[in-house]
């Protein structure tokens, strides 16, 4: 079988002199193991699962010259590797993990790998707490409007190795990365590096909210006065964490001035004191959008001088009209029996469903449960207050939904399937009502993923409509 020709990887001798572990084959694995192979590198490839997708990518890897292990790990041989390449989906306390950091082996991430082959690509890195995916849609959106040739990649889904592994691959990419992809990636230096906002998250695997943060920081690790970067005025947070940061920094404000913001007094969205749109002609519910869409916007004007030319001006203003909501993500699915239904599954942590209640004007039935991710739900109580008729508490974390929301709006806790949630719900709603499936939880106690319980939504509310 004939390849495309690599790019000649930055990786170090010693990687190359031994066998490097590539653990976990879901997408982005396979990928890495594939071009790891490819450039001639000795890959033994293992994950705890085995299925039938995973036995197909398996035996592609294994035509390629990967030693390849399903149904678990070989534990001393992780421990003898000359590097292990982490998926993002294997936690980063993983037994095989473990086993590497105890014997000193070197842990990246598979995002790590892609930079290495891929050293004169440009790209724009966005992380955050919540709106980071929307925003890396948005500036993937706005490069190719200004006719770039680009991609999206990271944790959006398309691995960055399956990029490299292209013939032609892009030369400019919308890369999100998350904590965890962050802790493994050392040689991280985008053009522009964009923090769209912090609140605590993923407690169920960190020690602590510093932790989480203190992993956000590494995508300034490289940071030097050569560097541009893209901040939320908005978030005190994020300003405590980048402040005295070495580069240009811009900020983006929906609340005030800024070198990106909404100016009020005209609804416009003002970057870099040019008005590009007016919030009308925005396709995306919420302030937190428009916020997503200012920092887009922002990064892509910093990331090049020709894209603040008056052509280009134009074009990101035709782009950003065009731009519509992501699957899974406030995502509107229709309006059945005069109940609008809206699917926002990605909201997986306290303060992302907070900003979902925050963009709804109607009556609201909150489906709000699956799996607890260390958070307190109280923080939802005034929006609640506003705007929410009745929660739907349901799944593993019910119980503590319950216990944190108790007085504070009607609540109904539901301890059956999914289907009985979506019923309930239905029967709940009113004409001019709004059901919003904004979980605040993880979604592996009754789902594969986000997608899998946003796309059952779906399902389920439209088969419902009379």
């Amino acid at each position: 079988m004939e390849h495309p020709p690599l790019a000649s990887p930055a990786l170090r001798p010693e990687w190359l002199a031994g066998e490097i572990a590539v653990v976990g084959l879901a997408r982005s694995g396979k990928a890495a193991a594939q071009l790891l192979a490819r450039a001639g590198a000795g890959v033994y490839a293992s994950d705890v699962a085995n299925d039938a997708d995973l036995e197909k990518g398996a035996s592609e890897l294994r035509e390629e010259g990967v030693d390849v292990q399903l149904g678990g790990h070989d534990m001393e041989r992780i421990a003898r590797a000359s590097l292990v390449v982490a998926s993002p989906g294997v936690p980063p306390n993983a037994p095989p993990f473990v086993s590497a950091r105890n014997a000193g082996v070197d842990i990246v991430s598979e995002i790590e790998v892609g930079l290495r082959f891929l050293p004169r690509l440009s790209y724009i890195a966005i992380t955050g707490t919540n709106g980071k995916t929307t925003t890396t849609a948005l500036v993937g959106h706005l490069l190719a409007a200004l006719g770039r040739r680009a991609a999206t990649a990271g944790n959006i889904g398309t691995p960055l190795t399956e990029l490299a592994l292209s013939r032609t691959p892009p030369t400019w990419v919308a890369l999100e990365v998350s904590s965890f992809q962050l802790h493994d990636t050392p040689s991280i230096e985008p053009t522009v590096g964009v923090l769209t906002n912090l609140s605590p998250n993923h407690l169920d695997r960190y020690d602590s909210v510093e932790a989480y943060y203190g992993d956000k920081a590494l995508l300034f690790r490289n940071a030097t006065a050569a560097s541009n970067w893209v901040t939320n005025a908005d978030d005190a947070d994020v300003q405590r964490m980048t402040d005295g940061l070495p580069g240009v920094q811009c900020r983006f404000s929906v609340r005030g001035r800024a070198e990106a913001y909404l100016d009020r007094s005209t609804d416009m969205l003002v970057v870099l004191g040019h008005p590009l749109v007016r919030r009308e002609e925005l396709a995306l519910l919420g302030d937190h959008n428009v916020a997503n869409a200012l920092a887009a916007s922002l990064a892509v004007m910093m990331a090049d001088r020709e894209h603040r030319s008056h052509h280009s001006l134009n074009a990101l203003r035709d782009g950003l009209r065009r731009f519509t909501a992501l699957e899974h993500r406030i995502e509107t699915v229709g309006s059945f029996d005069a109940v609008t239904w809206i699917n926002d599954s990605k909201s997986t942590n306290v303060a992302s469903t907070l900003v979902a209640l925050q963009g709804m004007t109607s009556p609201t039935i909150l489906l709000l449960g699956g799996r607890h991710k260390g958070e307190p739900y109280s923080a939802l109580a005034p929006e609640l207050k506003r705007t929410v008729r009745t929660v739907i508490a349901y799944g593993e974390a019910a119980p503590l939904i319950e216990g944190d929301l108790r007085g504070v709006v009607p609540l109904r806790r539901l301890e059956s399937s999914f289907d009985d949630v979506v019923a309930t719900a239905r029967a709940i709603a009113r004409p001019g009502d709004v059901v919003l499936l904004s979980p605040a939880c993880s979604s592996y106690d009754m789902f594969d993923n986000y997608e899998h319980r946003g796309t059952v939504f779906k399902r389920l509310a439209a088969s419902g409509a009379s």
